[in-house]
């Protein structure tokens, strides 16, 4: 009887073997389109804020922009950048670099490795470098989106030919504006250790000193603030109601403190700042004297306000009034100071 010879063995399919490598493959060909659409949209929502900036009266330029962070990151730098606003104020810098997650898009994180430098309508240029100046915006759906400040270990710098600058150094500047509920939108403020130079108001107040300054607030009516300027944003908020509660205001200047936790504020259609403020003064003779030997305010006003800081001085050493801001004048108590500090130039 025959043996029949026994099959041969059938090959493995290589389908599971190489199955997975295709995957792959696909997956990184798809995330990569997806990175390259992106960067393209990055490119072209800069170019279209670049042109609604332009039609609003602002400039935005930069010398080279480089695009990277492929394949988790979205990376725009910047080199020799510069934004200007319509009344002159404009920030500029070496090298500003931006980065974004891909699967956080709209959280952009920006540094200024190499300083930067704000330019005043009239004082002129004053450079700002420090151990870390940093910023992060996000929230773009929201009014206000979020925007956060932070620089660490900063010293200012007045250019060849501008005007000094009230500071020579701080510690630590902050500065954040938040949404809120019921079309709210919160603004914290925040300098310390901040040294002054060695003449002006700061000096004369703090001495040798620090100087730190603390603004807590919210703001009303935010889906109202809105045009192609801040003069014009602002009108359109105060038009709509538009207050600002102060939840926390503060100068400490040396041994010098002016502080408040209550006030509501607002814009007359002058351009200056309307409502009542009520303040903690403490050294206000000292405080009151530097004002008006800088000519801040006049100086028998100073001399009448040191009597009305004198006579409601508390055993705590501290005085208790209230600024009111009103018909573009400022008065404490029953003493007129001057005008009504400006929030923008009326035309």
């Amino acid at each position: 009887m025959s043996v029949h010879d026994p099959s041969p063995p059938r090959k493995s399919r290589r389908l599971g073997l190489w199955l997975p490598f295709v995957v792959l493959a696909l997956a990184v060909a798809g995330w990569s389109a997806v990175w390259f659409w992106a960067k393209g949209q990055a490119q072209s929502r800069i170019d279209e804020a670049v042109q609604t900036l332009g039609r609003a009266g602002w400039q935005l330029t930069w010398k080279e922009r480089q695009i990277g962070g492929y394949p988790f990151r979205m990376d725009v730098t910047l080199t020799d950048a510069r934004i200007r606003e319509p009344s002159g104020w404009a920030l500029e810098s070496p090298r500003i670099e931006g980065e974004a997650y891909m699967h956080a898009i709209t959280h952009w994180l920006i540094a200024a490795p190499e300083g930067i430098t704000f330019v005043r309508p009239v004082g002129g240029p004053v450079a700002v470098k420090g151990d870390l100046i940093r910023a992060s915006v996000s929230h773009f759906d929201t009014r206000p989106p979020s925007v956060s400040f932070e620089g660490v270990k900063l010293t200012f710098t007045p250019q060849p030919g501008a005007q000094p600058f009230a500071l020579t150094t701080a510690d630590r500047v902050e500065f954040h504006l938040r949404a809120g509920p019921d079309d709210e939108g919160g603004v914290f403020a925040r300098l310390d250790n901040g040294k002054a130079r060695l003449s002006g108001l700061f000096a004369r107040v703090a001495g040798d000193k620090p100087i730190s300054i603390v603004w807590n607030s919210t703001l009303s009516k935010m889906s109202a603030f809105a045009g192609a300027d801040w003069p014009e944003a602002v009108r359109h908020w105060t038009d709509a109601g538009g207050r600002m509660t102060v939840r926390q205001a503060g100068i400490t200047a040396g041994e010098a403190v002016v502080g408040s936790n209550a006030g509501n504020l607002g814009v007359g259609h002058d351009g200056r700042l309307s409502g009542l403020l009520d303040v903690t003064l403490r050294q206000a003779p000292r405080a009151l004297g530097a004002l008006g030997d800088e000519g801040v305010i006049d100086r028998d006003a100073a001399q009448a306000a040191t009597a009305v800081a004198e006579a409601r001085r508390g055993g705590d050493e501290a005085a208790r009034a209230t600024l009111d801001f009103q018909a573009g004048r400022t008065t404490l108590g029953p003493v007129a100071l001057g005008p009504a500090p400006k929030v923008y130039e009326a035309r």
